[in-house]
């Protein structure tokens, strides 16, 4: 067997709308093609010895032990690589269950797809499972080192990916409200919302943090003095830097027992308490030393430790921590007892578990002996015997709920605190004999002020209450359901799609709103570009939903971005298909226009219920995506006599049509006409009907968005098809004796819409340089040379700079084939550089007539055209009439009475 490719999809795709996070791997089973699991001596056997958990697997017998079911009966062994891939993932703690395996056009190549959690763990997985399988297949097994390497390495890989227990739990909670997040590419923020909506966090600090609070709570000295001068009660303590003032630090604060710590240090790092004698003391400053230079002495005071979160000014959990300990069994040695504590697979290495794993090291020691124990020693059942003098998780301590013992006095001075050191979230380290009295009644001090405080004590606590403080965040960031999303609109579709989306964007400024848009041509964020280039893919969205500035998103989604990574965002409000014809086809696995349309309609379904999916009524593929989708149905159609839309309308839809010259928005009863198509210039005075339908695409995914007409309006008029709007689509040019038109036309169906527009032009001669993509397939250059024949009155046939595989001369070739099918008597010649075949049409061009240019590059042909003296860049209409305000506005549904 051999992997040819694997991808990553993040976002909704071809496999799935729901699951998001899918690897495809295309796989080649060479010898194996033609061979089932059933044929393959000991293969059954060999299987069920390295992973005899593919017992639970159900797969299509719908019950367990169905899938060994199948490999005893004989499956192909794409289908067994995807479940030993999930398997495999499922040992190393990852829970996936999704899972496809297809069969491409290529005999024996399959797509394997199988979930994941983690991105580098999902696709170890697809290569290690092929590695198992075809161990099997040529000795009968797996030797166990090699899976159990193989789990090991899965459990490192989703180790290292952990977001952390507290980052966890905001995610959670956000998944759980709707609110969408990504990781940022740096300090390990996270975006929660989109664009303008959004809100950044850092672990447990926020955008809204203010730095002043954090630059004081990281000071402990600085936070003990100005909460002590406000009231508050904590340690008598003092800075030193020197091992010289120790002594008289430790007189200042009132003698033994005393606390030593680094100044700025966190997570227990450095602390040592309850010192009782100059040696400890001197040890106890060794460690702090190796943390800060500045070292804290404060007096220690007896009592239990508690953390008391605070978030948006209210407490919102109260956990007690309890330092790291064993409690003796009578048989045990302390360090048999450690060890077996370190066995609850809740403790893991770091903070990124429930718990963390008991370390012994030389304060253990000193505690130890100080209790009359050693690590040898075996304590009677029921000692505690304390191995750490601090209660931090990160040294292996346990926490207690205690939100609902924390005495309201308690709970007024924890909030007052935080709002005199100035934080959003914050947590008290507090230490008091009894949480449940004030503090001032039980000699209890406020001992430090954490920002970005850890929140798994109080999500996961070893006994107690789990307290949801990730809500408590959620309700802070976003109160009262403030909207964390922004509008989505997203556009696909075979042709059309650039012109769209940027019309869509040009309507949507009309609002006032800040847009921003991708398209095959750039980035643009309201008028500026941000990135030129193909930006059709989930990177490009990103960059327009992390952009804080961003009011509304009109996202182009072109096949190869769906294919390759799947959509850049979860859902949209509305979702454009324009249309669905052959292109690309035979790339990418699809291979029909019936796989292109399942592609597409990707866009429709990944819609919000209450959002639209706008389809064209007159693309059969396209009005049939309405079974797929659960979002509403919004129509669009040329064809004012159109059955689907006359019925879609009086069950209440709403569509766009395109009546008695006028585009239109029908919804119930009332016809809203837009505009005449002859007074937008986009359609060229009304004389290209692709554009028409483009148009409207836009206004009804506007409309159904709540922009008005006269926003839609104003939006169609002032919108052109020109080099600055719409590069590279039918940007027209006067060149004074002839004009010449730049289209990036490259497929059938886009040569069929420009030639709607060029059959219309009736002076002087129709010159066409025509060529193609050079990875489409033969058959689809004949078509193309077919079209060209019916289109122009003279062709030269060019060919792309980047021929893409195929051998010089083979497109125009077979574009010449079919031209000479079509119209034997046409007139045609064969220029194949590009830039020599615009130059021969603009040089043989006679007055009065129209060079259509389809280039491979846009940029080179209109620099071509400017070097000529561009008289004018046009766009040829009737002229503007004057629209009464019943054509202007609304009207009664007579107008359109055929669809009702």
């Amino acid at each position: 067997m051999r992997i040819l490719k694997i991808q990553t999809l993040r976002g909704p795709n071809y496999w799935s709308i729901r699951r998001h996070k899918l690897i495809v791997m295309r796989l080649d089973l060479e010898n194996l093609a033609e061979t089932p699991s059933n044929q393959i001596p000991g293969f059954y056997e060999g299987l069920v010895e390295a992973l005899p958990s593919l017992e639970g697997h159900y797969c299509s017998p719908g019950c367990r032990g169905g899938f060994l079911m199948r490999v005893r009966e004989g499956t192909m062994m794409g289908h067994i690589v995807e479940h030993v891939a999930l398997e495999l993932q499922e040992l190393a703690g990852m829970h996936v269950g999704f899972g496809r395996t297809r069969e491409t056009a290529t005999p024996g190549v399959y797509q394997v797809v199988i979930e994941y959690l983690n991105e580098e763990a999902g696709r170890y997985a697809g290569r290690a499972a092929v590695r198992l399988c075809q161990s099997i297949v040529d000795r009968g097994r797996y030797p166990k080192a090699e899976l159990e390497q193989d789990i090991q390495d899965l459990k490192d890989f989703w180790r290292d990916a952990s977001l952390g227990p507290s980052t966890e739990a905001i995610v959670k909670e956000a998944e759980k409200r709707g609110i969408p997040w990504m990781p940022l590419a740096a300090r390990f923020l996270i975006q929660l919302g989109y664009g303008v909506n959004q809100k950044r966090m850092q672990a447990t600090m926020t955008d809204s943090t203010g730095i002043l609070g954090v630059e004081l709570a990281c000071d402990k000295e600085a936070t003990k003095r100005i909460l002590a001068t406000n009231g508050v009660p904590v340690p008598r303590g003092t800075v030193i830097n020197f091992l010289d003032d120790l002594e008289e630090a430790i007189e200042y604060v009132g003698g033994y027992p005393i606390v030593i710590k680094p100044l700025d240090g966190n997570h227990g790092r450095g602390i040592t308490i309850d010192i009782r004698n100059w040696d400890e003391a001197e040890a106890g400053y060794d460690a702090a030393r190796q943390v800060s230079r500045s070292i804290i002495v404060e007096r220690y005071y007896v009592g239990r430790d508690h953390r008391v979160l605070v978030v948006d000014g209210k407490v919102v959990a109260v956990a007690e921590r309890v330092p790291a300990h064993v409690v003796g069994d009578g048989k045990s040695t302390i360090a048999e007892l450690v060890d077996e504590t370190n066995k609850d697979p809740n403790r893991g290495e770091g903070h990124d578990n429930v718990l963390t794993k008991i370390e012994l090291d030389r304060t253990s020691y000193q505690l130890l002996e100080r209790q009359g124990y050693t690590v040898n020693s075996v304590p009677p059942k029921g000692q505690i015997c304390y191995l750490r003098a601090t209660a931090n998780l990160s040294t292996g301590g346990i926490a207690v709920d205690r939100t609902d013992e924390i005495h309201p006095e308690n709970v007024w001075l924890a909030q007052r605190v935080v709002k005199i050191i100035g934080l959003d979230i914050a947590g008290l380290d507090v230490v008091t004999t009894d949480i449940s009295r004030p503090l001032r009644e039980m000699d209890g001090v406020i001992v430090e002020v954490n920002a970005a405080p850890g929140f798994r004590m109080h999500v996961a606590p070893s006994v107690g209450t789990p307290r949801n403080v990730a809500g408590a965040v959620m309700d802070m960031l976003f109160p009262n359901e403030k909207p964390s999303r922004l509008p989505i609109l997203s556009v696909t579709g075979t042709n059309g799609k650039t012109t769209t989306t940027r019309l869509l964007a040009h309507i949507y400024k009309q609002t006032g709103k800040v847009v921003g848009y991708t398209t095959t041509d750039g980035t643009y964020i309201g008028d500026f570009l941000v990135e030129a280039g193909d930006n059709t893919g989930p990177q490009s969205a990103h960059v327009i939903l992390q952009d804080p500035t961003v009011e509304v998103a009109v996202l182009e989604s072109a096949r190869g971005g769906i294919l390759r990574s799947g959509l850049g965002f979860d859902a949209a409000n509305v979702g454009v298909v324009l249309n669905v014809a052959a292109d690309h086809l035979g790339i990418g696995d699809i291979d029909t226009i019936e796989q292109l349309a399942n592609l597409k309609s990707v866009v429709a379904e990944a819609v919000f219920p209450d959002g639209y999916a706008v389809l064209n009524a007159d693309d059969t593929r396209v009005a049939a995506m309405a079974e797929k989708t659960k979002a509403n149905i919004a129509y669009f159609t040329m064809n004012p006599d159109s059955e689907l839309v006359r019925k879609h309308i009086q069950k209440g839809g709403v569509a766009a049509v395109y009546e008695n010259g006028y585009l239109s928005i029908v919804k119930g009863d009332w016809t809203h006409r837009i505009e005449r198509a002859e007074n937008i210039p986009l359609t060229m005075g009304g004389k290209a009907p692709f554009m028409i339908a483009n148009a409207l695409a836009a206004s009804l995914a506007a409309f159904v968005q709540n922009v008005s007409i006269e926003q839609i309006r104003s939006g169609l008029r002032t919108f052109r098809a020109s080099v600055s709007q719409t590069p590279g689509r039918m940007n027209l040019f006067n060149l004074g004796k002839y004009h010449a038109l730049v289209d990036y036309a490259h497929n059938p169906a886009s040569y069929e819409a420009v030639g709607s527009f060029v059959r219309n032009w009736t002076s002087g001669q129709r010159i066409g340089v025509v060529g193609g993509p050079g990875d489409r397939r033969d058959e689809d250059f004949v078509i193309l040379g077919k079209l060209a024949a019916d289109i122009f009155d003279y062709i030269i046939v060019k060919e792309d700079d980047d021929t893409r595989g195929r051998p010089r001369g083979s497109a125009a070739d077979l574009i010449i084939q079919g031209i000479n099918q079509a119209k034997p008597n046409c007139r045609y010649e064969s220029i194949l550089d590009e830039t020599q075949a615009i130059n021969k049409g603009l040089d043989m061009a006679p007055d009065g007539s129209l060079v259509v240019i389809l280039p491979e590059s846009v940029s080179r042909a209109i620099r071509l055209i400017k070097v000529r003296g561009v008289q004018e860049e046009i766009q040829p209409q009737s002229a503007n009439t004057t629209i009464n305000d019943s054509q202007n506005g609304v009207a009664p549904s007579s107008v359109v009475n055929t669809l009702l």
